[in-house]
Formats: C-alpha cells, sequence, structure tokens
C-alpha cells in the first residue's frame, strides 16, 4: 500500500515538475518573440519537454515540425526556380540570334 501511494506520488511530482519546466521554456520562448532571442528554437524545446508527458502537446509539437519542414521546402523550390530562371535569361542573352 505504501509503494504503491509513494508510486503514484513520484508519477504526479514528475508529471507536475514536467509541465512547470515545459510551461516556463515555452512562455520564454513567446517572450522572445517579441524581444531578442531565438524563440523559433526555444518554443519547440519547451513543446518537446512538455510532449513527455502530455498528448496535446506531442500534437502541437508534431504540427510545428511539419510547418518548419514545409516552409523550408517551399523555401528551396523557390530558390530553384529562381535558379533556374537566372539561367535561362542568362543563356538567352548569351545565344546569337538568328
Amino acid at each position: 500500500m505504501i509503494q504503491r501511494t509513494l508510486h503514484l506520488t513520484y508519477k504526479a511530482a514528475r508529471r507536475i515538475v514536467i509541465a512547470i519546466v515545459g510551461v516556463t521554456v515555452v512562455l520564454l520562448g513567446i517572450v522572445m518573440i517579441v524581444t531578442p532571442g531565438p524563440a523559433f528554437i526555444v518554443i519547440p524545446v519547451g513543446l518537446a519537454i512538455l510532449s513527455i508527458e502530455f498528448a496535446w502537446a506531442r500534437h502541437w509539437l508534431r504540427k510545428v515540425r511539419e510547418t518548419i519542414s514545409n516552409g523550408l521546402a517551399n523555401n528551396r523550390s523557390r530558390r530553384a526556380d529562381a535558379y533556374r530562371n537566372h539561367v535561362e535569361d542568362r543563356e538567352k542573352r548569351k545565344a546569337p540570334e538568328r
């Protein structure tokens, strides 16, 4: 009986500590959006801490990862298109007209 109570107390304490640390890190990241600082690194770290214990944080972390991944892919695509257009324009200028 005592061990079961200690186990429940440990689980509850662990969950509370993770919640406090995770929320603190996320709030610091939100403050860093307005002030100078690496907000877009700190917020996902806070969500990762929270996701240790909370399913909703795992869901938000997955969404943040997808958003970042899609943004990077779109940026790469735009840069590749711009480079292709630049090369095509350069080749058109070099080609002799007939």
